[in-house]
């Protein structure tokens, strides 16, 4: 796949975190084939210059930094590096996000697997977004997209007490931080996913028996493919969806649209 000579994020500085690998490291790829600079940041910095260095040699425009979105000082240099090295920030993807399998129901789950999935899945976009807007505010503004989940519309049928919590904190943050920037020239959307096929999602469901419980959930019948995903996030990072901000775009294969119970 070769990059087009104008794409919908022409001249654009995109950072996404948890590009190393999934959704992450499509949207990479995509944004990048798209015309946007991209930093790929990701907790493994092995996996994440990889994915620059296949992007550089695909013809786009790539750097990466190993960062975990957890540790503020690591985020605030994350957002210097992006800055230093291609002088501007437009589109904050916040990608990075754990799923524990010993995340359970409020009884049995650990305080170490509440404070792991809190820190990563909440505070790592808090912290993105409190050393991203200032650099997207000098750059003339730009899109934040933070990834949150269609169990934050819903309860999981499968306990995931603290995955659940942090995705619906997501959600409330953003729209907080739509309505305190609308008007300086900086948009925040969430994207809101199904069960995505990641190499996450194959660990934790493994089971073919397993598997099979959680697809019958969902009416269209099959995981969504991270391609689906990327093109969602690229429609809020673009200027396609300029007139949108404090909103939740779910992509879940139609799982919010129906009724369902636990097992």
């Amino acid at each position: 796949m070769r990059f087009n000579d104008v794409g919908r994020l022409d001249g654009k500085v995109a950072l996404i975190t948890g590009a190393g690998g999934g959704m992450g490291a499509v949207a990479a790829h995509l944004f990048a084939q798209q015309g946007a600079a991209v930093m790929v940041a990701d907790i493994d910095g092995d996996a994440a210059a990889a994915v620059a260095a296949e992007i550089v040699a695909e013809g786009g425009s790539g750097a990466h930094v190993c960062v975990d979105v957890a540790a503020e000082a690591q985020v605030k240099a994350m957002v210097e590096e992006t800055m230093t090295r291609f002088g501007g920030l437009h589109v904050l993807y916040n990608n990075a996000g754990i799923m524990m399998g010993a995340d359970d129901n409020p009884v049995t789950t650990e305080m170490d697997v509440w404070h792991r999935t809190i820190d990563v899945n909440l505070t790592g976009v808090f912290l993105a977004c409190k050393f991203g807007i200032p650099a997207m505010l000098a750059s003339g503004g730009g899109s934040i997209i933070n990834v949150a989940s269609f169990v934050a519309h819903m309860g999981a049928a499968t306990p995931q007490i603290a995955y659940t919590m942090s995705k619906g904190g997501v959600l409330a943050m953003t729209r907080e931080i739509a309505a305190i920037y609308a008007r300086q020239g900086i948009r925040a959307n969430s994207l809101c996913p199904g069960p995505v096929g990641t190499p996450l999602l194959a660990e934790l469901w493994s089971d073919p028996a397993r598997k099979a419980r959680r697809v019958v959930h969902i009416p269209m019948g099959r995981w969504a493919e991270a391609e689906e995903l990327a093109r969602a996030a690229l429609f809020l990072a673009s200027d396609d969806s300029s007139y949108m901000t404090g909103q939740s775009l779910i992509v879940d294969g139609g799982i919010t649209s129906a009724y369902t119970t636990p097992e």
